[in-house]
């Protein structure tokens, strides 16, 4: 039985069937691309969402021609299963202090960098049992400007994080108002934390006790790098995890695209805010991976900005 008496039994032409044919090994060469630029994504962003994806794609499926909206990319990812499902935490980190002061974020209006940080604590798996990120965030331009990786939940790990992101401060934003927010906990209320702040002119800022979404920005920045980076998995020691905070922490603030930003990422939008006022030493540092161990490649962008002298970093005193 040949295809042009079947073709007759369902009133369709031959020519007909071979164009379809034609379409149809069209359309699966062009989905297996997309997955292949997908799957090339993925590799530094593993669990990089749908829109964010298709966001990143633009440029590429426009230079190739091809039309793909948004509900035929995620039919695209789900039958390819590459779909994200979601996950959740399970580890407790925060243990409210006696100390107390006002949430300032109420009502607050954020217009640039450095008026703002958020903070938390959350936990990392090693072999051998746990170890302690602090992240601060700034909550304008969504950049992490301090991470530390402690091996517990004693006050000097949120205040190393702390240091580092008062030692990126810019001078001109030294004498603006900045509020610092976080949770109750016993870091935060520490009277070490607190006289830290006090030193450097920043208001402390604390929600509700046990309303996480006091302090929503800050829990997300958890989620994002745990469940986006990898960093959900186990590590073999502390070394290890803070290789790959490191490399987490890089990837998010220099390439991975925020919804919140329009799609721009939080460094792009952090640097653009202060185009015209130069990064202290440590940021420089921080940034050309002086400071911190990651991948070379991971750092080959930036590098090159600081060579060019698009980056400038300003001379010690």
């Amino acid at each position: 039985m040949n295809v042009e008496t079947i073709c007759g039994w369902v009133d369709f032409s031959r020519q007909a069937y071979y164009q379809q044919c034609q379409r149809d090994r069209e359309q699966a060469q062009i989905a297996a691309e997309i997955c292949e630029q997908v799957q090339a994504i993925r590799q530094r962003h593993p669990r990089l969402g749908g829109r964010k994806l298709l966001n990143e794609l633009g440029p590429w499926l426009a230079q190739k021609g091809y039309q793909l909206g948004r509900d035929a990319f995620f039919d695209l990812l789900r039958a390819n299963d590459l779909l994200i499902e979601p996950k959740r935490r399970q580890t407790r980190t925060t243990w409210a202090g006696h100390w107390r002061c006002p949430n300032l974020l109420v009502g607050a209006t954020l217009t640039a960098p450095h008026q703002a940080w958020v903070s938390d604590i959350t936990y990392l798996r090693l072999e051998d049992g746990f170890c302690y990120l602090t992240l601060i965030t700034d909550a304008y331009s969504r950049c992490i400007v301090g991470a530390w990786v402690s091996d517990s939940l004693a006050t000097e790990g949120s205040l190393k994080a702390l240091r580092r992101a008062l030692a990126q401060r810019p001078d001109w934003a030294k004498n603006n108002p900045l509020i610092h927010h976080s949770d109750h906990g016993v870091q935060f209320t520490d009277k070490r934390f607190r006289a830290q702040l006090k030193a450097h002119g920043v208001r402390p800022s604390m929600g509700v006790v046990g309303d996480c979404y006091d302090n929503a920005l800050a829990e997300r920045m958890n989620g994002i790098l745990k469940l986006e980076y990898g960093l959900d998995g186990c590590f073999s020691d502390l070394k290890e995890a803070r290789q790959a905070v490191a490399e987490a922490v890089y990837l998010y603030n220099f390439e991975r695209p925020h919804l919140a930003l329009n799609y721009l990422t939080p460094y792009s939008v952090h640097t653009n805010c202060l185009h015209n006022h130069q990064f202290s030493p440590l940021f420089c540092k921080l940034i050309s991976g002086l400071d911190i161990s990651c991948h070379r490649s991971a750092l080959v962008r930036i590098r090159n900005a600081l060579r060019s002298g698009h980056i400038q970093a300003k001379p010690r005193t």
